[in-house]
Parts: C-alpha cells; structure tokens; sequence
C-alpha cells in the first residue's frame, strides 16, 4: 500500500505519524489538568498544602542534623526577608544556610539569585552545576574584597530540586494535574574558604551538608500529606 501513495507523502509520513503520537500525548497528559466545571485546573490552582510549614520555616528555621545553630535571623535580601541561619559542626567548620520560602500558593521563583548576589555585593566565578543524590545545584566561588566562599544553590522542592526555575515550573504543572501543588524553597548554603582558593575541595563537605539539608525540608517542610 505504501508503494502506491505519491512519493512526496511517503517521504513525509513518517513525520505526520510523529506529530500525531505527540499531540495524543499532550492531549492525554492535559485531560487531568480539565475539571468536569470546564476550567483548566491551572486557570485556579489548587492551594499549596505546605504553607504553614513555609511561613514557620521562614519565621524559625530549621534544626539541620548533625550541625548546631549558632546564630538565626530574619534578613532582608532584595525586596524579601529571607531566614539566615549560621551553623557549625563538631570540627568546627562554619557555614551559613539562607532560606526563602515560597509564602503564598500564586508565588512563584524568579530572581532570587540576582537578589542574593546584589545584596551580598558578591563576585562569582566557577558557576557550574552538579548533580547530588536526588537535587541538581549551582556550585559557584563567590568573594567580596575580604572573604572567598563556596555555595550551593537550589530550589528545593519535595524529593527534588534545581536552580533553575523553570524545573520547579514543570514539576508544579504535573502536581497540578494530580490536583496538588510542588511547594518550593529558594536555599543557598555558604561556606567560608581561604581568600580565592579553588572551590573543589570543599565540594564534599557542600554536598553532605546539602543533601542533609534537603532531606530535612523534605521531611518537615515541604511534603504535602
């Protein structure tokens, strides 16, 4: 049969059958998201379960295991008060954990970086991201004229994150059609280094400390049940 069907449609077949798979999924994937009122579900999200967490989070911190608080206050960064926490471990080895928590359901990430880096009159160099157990990161060297730090950098959401938003954005969109929410935390965990030293070194005890991190915002923060 194929034989007989012109040759500049034989030649583009493979190309309409392609086009017709992909709209059926995006057609099955999109059936979820459509309530029987005749709204996309996106036109009116449902609300984010963790938001009482999110604000308490934002107005106390959090106990991260294996690392004694020193100090935690709330802190203005850009036009948002972020939760700063400074945080030490049995060998003494300092670092500082900063938290911007998603404080309604409509919030979404956007510039949270820039505000970061503006406020802390930051250079950086080295930006790079790496993957580390379940969450991708921004691993970078940051200094001001009289201190060099290494910092990991991520939005966090339950099980997952990324420091780019538009990871969160897709998650979100897929919670949605399963009619629930992908609650998100803006986290960048800093620790001092000798003025201008190559960040890799550091890179393991970053890690640990940001896995331990994540797994305790998704455990007493972020999961929505």
């Amino acid at each position: 049969m194929l034989t007989s069907l012109p040759k500049s449609f034989r030649v583009n077949l493979p190309k309409v059958v392609l086009l017709l798979v992909l709209s059926g999924i995006v057609c099955l994937g999109a059936l979820p998201g459509y309530v029987s009122g005749g709204q996309w579900r996106w036109t009116t999200p449902p609300k984010v379960a963790a938001l009482n967490n999110l604000n308490t989070l934002k107005k106390d911190g959090i106990e991260i295991p294996s690392w004694q608080t020193i100090e935690k206050q709330v802190t203005s960064i850009g036009d948002h008060n972020w939760m700063r926490q400074d945080i030490q471990d049995a060998t003494q080895t300092k670092a500082t954990v900063l938290f911007f928590p998603q404080a309604r359901s409509v919030d979404q990430p956007q510039v949270e970086w820039v505000d970061l880096d503006g406020s802390q009159n930051w250079k950086t160099d080295s930006h790079r991201q790496i993957q580390t157990q379940s969450i991708t990161v921004e691993f970078l060297r940051a200094w001001t004229p009289t201190q060099t730090y290494a910092v990991m950098r991520w939005y966090a959401w339950e099980n997952g994150g990324h420091p780019a938003p538009i990871q969160w954005f897709i998650r979100d969109r897929i919670a949605q059609w399963q009619n629930r929410r992908a609650a998100w935390v803006a986290v960048s965990v800093i620790l001092p280094i000798e003025p201008l030293e190559d960040i890799e070194p550091s890179r393991s005890k970053l890690e640990s400390l940001v896995q331990t991190v994540q797994s305790t915002l998704t455990n007493q923060v972020l999961r929505s049940n």
